[in-house]
């Protein structure tokens, strides 16, 4: 098939053209900014400048113990950016709102400064990423390395370690009932160990088994749980594909991770060979629509695309013959439709506010 004739179009008018490198220029503030943020949680400034009230340059110096030039520079960034509060660009205040999402990562659902590390990946994964294009072929979790796994843990770990015992389990049909008389669970996917910590400190009768195929990951699951002084958890570098060929577990979790993986139907279905008949299934996974325009609705779209491409899609395309779905691939429609065809029956979809994710509640 011939291509369409090209069709002359008008030079672009001042004001479009302008008002185009603007939005162009806004992507690039955006990355500038997303470093500051980065190097505000880093150095403890948003920690140091919650609850304090109005504060100089000099104060927040002297209490991080920083230099005064850097701190009054990186302040009217945050001020210019909306992130902290000034009327003379001298004084500055950090909300309440803003110390929640900024600063109180031990408290707050809504601490996002976490997920800031001054770049979406660092140099050498991009040259491999453009590469991917070419080839096809993308970066599994462990090809980013160490970085990855800890960029992973900083993004996910504030829902999981505010809201998945106090909010998901609960919402189960007869699961926390299931874990205070203690259940065998697996945690499919478990990266740093930060639900699997959650979960048996929570219900100390459960025996908890994570499984992870990089092996960054459960290095970093293994100092957690070191630290945690557990006893009734135990990690296992593999995946979907290792569990146990029979019914094992009562309760089955996988958080953030089947879009990401290369061969989701086979993950699915040795999950479905692990879980006992009257078992659950918790699935944490991204609001995502069946359509472009369903998916129009989402204020972070283009963010959640960049994401993909840089680590879910790629970690999906990591293998030859990879499903690639991306992180707006494995929808409701879909996921639901997979669980069937794998041999799932009960299929629940649980709305808990949250507004990057959806919880299916799947049983035998």
């Amino acid at each position: 098939m011939s291509a369409p004739p090209a069709v002359d179009k008008p030079p672009a008018g001042p004001d479009r053209l302008a008002a185009f490198a603007l939005r162009v220029w806004t992507y690039k503030q955006g990355e500038v900014v997303s470093l500051m943020v980065h190097l505000g949680d880093r150095l403890g400034l948003y920690r140091a400048m919650a609850g304090q009230g109005a504060t100089t340059a000099h104060g927040l110096a002297a209490r991080t113990e920083l230099h005064e030039r850097w701190v009054l520079e990186w302040l009217r960034c945050q001020a210019a950016a909306g992130l902290v509060e000034t009327t003379d660009g001298e004084v500055f205040e950090l909300s309440p709102e803003g110390a929640e999402v900024l600063a109180d990562e031990d408290g707050s659902l809504w601490f996002a400064a976490g997920a800031f590390l001054g770049s979406v990946a660092p140099p050498d994964q991009v040259d491999r990423l453009a590469e991917a294009f070419r080839t096809g072929r993308g970066l599994s979790y462990d090809d980013r390395g160490p970085w990855g796994a800890h960029s992973a843990e900083r993004t996910l770990a504030p829902w999981t370690r505010h809201a998945l015992v106090s909010r998901a389990l609960p919402a189960l049909d007869g699961v926390w009932a299931r874990l205070e008389g203690g259940a065998r669970v697996a945690d499919v996917g478990c990266g740093a160990g930060v639900a699997l910590v959650a979960m048996a400190a929570a219900f100390p009768a459960s025996s908890f088994e994570g499984f992870d195929p990089s092996r960054y990951a459960i290095d970093r699951a293994r100092a957690r749980l070191s630290e945690s002084g557990l006893t009734n958890v135990t990690l296992r570098l593999a995946g979907a594909g290792d569990l146990p060929d029979r019914p094992t577990y009562d309760f089955i979790l996988t958080l953030d991770c089947v879009h990401d993986m290369p061969r989701p139907a086979d993950a699915i279905a040795a999950i479905r060979r692990a879980i006992r008949a009257d078992g659950t299934w918790l699935i944490k996974d991204i609001r995502a629509g069946a359509t472009w325009g369903d998916n129009q609705r989402n204020p972070m779209l283009a963010m959640m695309y960049g994401t993909s491409v840089a680590a879910c899609m790629s970690s999906a395309l990591s293998e030859p013959g990879g499903a690639g779905l991306g992180t707006l691939g494995f929808h409701r429609e879909l996921a639901e439709a997979m669980c069937r065809e794998a041999g799932f029956t009960r299929f629940v979809v649980h709305d808990l506010d949250d507004p990057a994710n959806l919880y299916y509640e799947v049983r035998p």
